[in-house]
Order: structure tokens, then C-alpha cells, then sequence
């Protein structure tokens, strides 16, 4: 099992290098992103490489269908998962190349959301204690936020990598540990390659940017992947491996609220951005996150091995305060 991940994991990272390398002249051409008042760098650069990623890591989960066949059970889910991670990347593609109205953009997202919810395992469960249209309800919420987040702090060069990386290593870890089905490990793994090959070519000053039609998926990819870690009766775990995203796209968004701000504008409010705006570099900032969801990953794995709730609130508190001290040092270096 672990061998053929491994596999899986160079299949993604090639080919998301290779089509990386053949694209980027036409993106050159046809998707330059001309900087202004909010944009994070400085010389027209082009956007685009989620093509590439979200191409290789369908390429490579659909390698596994073909020489594994048998390492896939959830062929329906995977398949629907597959249709909604495309059509939100043409959606994505469509922003990136004429920004969408705010109305059509959410409608969509919450179509791809509700397809892969629609295909969850029938008995998953997270929160048994409320009724099973409540929960599904609030996963669709959840997963429309969960998409726009990783869409939102995908801001400057690197800072998916530093939170994708960690992430997709976290849930393929906890995968060969039995705790999400072999699909999904798959999936991770699969994600983890692709963002790898992706990332020389967004290393600062990056060459090429992910746009929406990688974040958006991406972000698909990854709510899917907690969600079953959460209804494997590993919520901790779930709560833990994306929670500086979490933490720093929903804070921001609250702040926005409350300072009577269009949300749906781009801006440069978030912690991270401060931080890039008043004196830290690039390269501080993502091996500050990087290191950040490092811990946390350690912090999932650890809670695998005690399955009391106060063992489990412990980790999250531990957690939860590492992310708070980092978004308190990106906001104190802002002032």
C-alpha cells in the first residue's frame, strides 16, 4: 500500500511539472495577471497552473484505477468527486479569465459541494446527536466557506504550498494509519504530488500562479478528504490539519463584517498579508505557516493514539494556541 502511494505520489508531481512546462507559454500569452492596488507581486504574471494540478492529480488517481484496480472501493463517490473537482475548476477558469457576479459564483461552488455531499458513504456520520438533514445542511454551508477560504489565502507565492503540502501528508498519513478509506488516501496522496511539481514554479518570485481554477477545486478535494476523516470518529484530527486556514480566512471575515466591508472584494486584510505588507518576507511568512501545520500534523497523528475526549480537547487546545501565536506575531509585526 504504501509503495503504490509512493507511485501514486511521483505520477502526480511529474505530471504536474510536465503539463506545467507545456502550458505555461500559452498562459503567458493568454492569462498574465496585471498587478494593482491588492495583488501581492509586483511584474505581470501568469495564472493558470491549477490546470495543471487538478490535470495531474485526476491523471494519477485514474493510473491507480487502471494498474490497481482493486485498492478503490468507493468507485461512485470517486466518480462524482471527479465531476464536481472539473466542473468547479471550469468555474474557476471562467472567474479567472472574467470575474464572475458573486450570486452565480456561490450557486456553483454550492452545486459542486452538494454533488460530492450527495455521494458521501450513506452512513457517515460526524454530529449523530443532530438530525441527518441538519448535518448535511451545515456541510454544505461548511464546504462553500471551506472552498472560498483556500481560494482566499491562496495570496502570495508559496502559501498553498506551505498549507496544501502539510495537509494532503497529514491525511495520507492518517490514511495508512486506517483512518479514511483507500480511496481517499489515494486522493491525498494524489493532491500532495500534484502541489509538489506545482511548486518550483511558484516559488517566490513565483513564475506562475494557481488561480481559481486550481484553489477552487483544491479546496473541494481537501473539505472532502476531512469530511470522511471526521466521520471516521476522528474529528480532532479534522479540526486540526486545515485550522491556520480556518483560522486566519474566518477571523479576517468576521473583521471584515463588523468594519461594514464588501466581503466578496478582493483586499489584503489577512494576517498573512499584514504581516507581507509591514516588514516580513515572503519566504518568512509561508516557513512560519509551513512549520505551523507541521506541528499541527503531528498534533492529528497524535490523536489517533488516545480516543478520550480529554486527550482529544488537549490536542485541539494545543493547536488552537500555536495558531493564535502565530496569527498574534503576523498581527503584531503589522503594527
Amino acid at each position: 500500500m504504501a509503495g503504490a502511494n509512493g507511485l501514486i505520489f511521483a505520477i502526480a508531481a511529474m505530471a504536474s511539472a510536465g503539463l506545467i512546462v507545456l502550458l505555461r507559454p500559452l498562459l503567458v500569452r493568454h492569462a498574465l495577471v496585471q498587478p494593482n492596488a491588492r495583488s501581492s507581486h509586483r511584474e505581470p504574471t501568469p495564472q493558470g497552473g491549477g490546470i495543471a494540478v487538478i490535470a495531474a492529480t485526476i491523471i494519477a488517481v485514474g493510473c491507480t484505477v487502471v494498474l490497481i484496480p482493486g485498492l478503490l472501493s468507493g468507485w461512485h463517490g470517486l466518480i462524482a468527486l471527479t465531476a464536481a473537482t472539473i466542473g468547479l475548476a471550469i468555474v474557476g477558469a471562467t472567474d479567472d479569465i472574467r470575474p464572475l457576479e458573486a450570486a452565480p459564483r456561490l450557486l456553483l461552488q454550492g452545486i459542486a459541494v452538494a454533488i460530492v455531499i450527495a455521494a458521501l458513504p450513506e452512513g457517515l456520520r460526524i454530529l449523530p446527536v443532530i438530525p441527518w438533514w441538519v448535518e448535511r445542511a451545515l456541510l454544505l454551508v461548511g464546504g462553500v466557506w471551506f472552498v472560498n477560504a483556500v481560494n482566499f489565502m491562496d495570496g502570495i507565492d508559496w502559501m498553498t504550498v506551505a498549507e496544501v503540502v502539510p495537509v494532503t501528508v497529514g491525511l495520507a498519513l492518517l490514511g495508512l494509519m486506517g483512518a479514511l478509506p483507500p480511496d481517499a488516501t489515494v486522493v491525498a496522496f494524489a493532491i500532495g504530488g500534484a502541489i509538489v511539481g506545482f511548486a518550483p514554479f511558484n516559488r517566490p518570485v513565483a513564475q506562475l500562479f494557481l488561480g481559481d481554477v486550481g484553489s477552487l477545486p483544491i479546496g473541494l478535494l481537501l473539505g472532502w478528504l476531512l469530511v470522511l476523516l471526521a466521520g471516521s470518529q476522528h474529528f480532532a484530527a479534522a479540526l486540526l490539519l486545515p485550522l491556520y486556514y480556518v483560522a486566519d480566512a474566518t477571523i479576517t471575515l468576521l473583521r471584515r463584517l463588523a468594519n461594514g466591508e464588501q466581503v466578496m472584494q478582493a483586499h489584503r486584510s489577512h494576517f498573512y498579508q499584514r504581516a507581507l505588507n509591514n516588514g516580513l518576507t515572503v519566504y518568512q511568512i509561508v516557513g512560519r505557516v509551513f512549520a505551523v501545520n507541521i506541528v499541527l500534523v503531528g498534533l492529528a497523528a497524535a490523536t489517533m493514539s488516545n480516543a478520550s475526549l480529554w486527550f482529544q480537547a488537549a490536542m485541539l487546545a494545543i493547536g488552537s494556541g500555536l495558531v493564535g501565536a502565530l496569527l498574534w506575531n503576523f498581527n503584531r509585526v503589522s503594527r
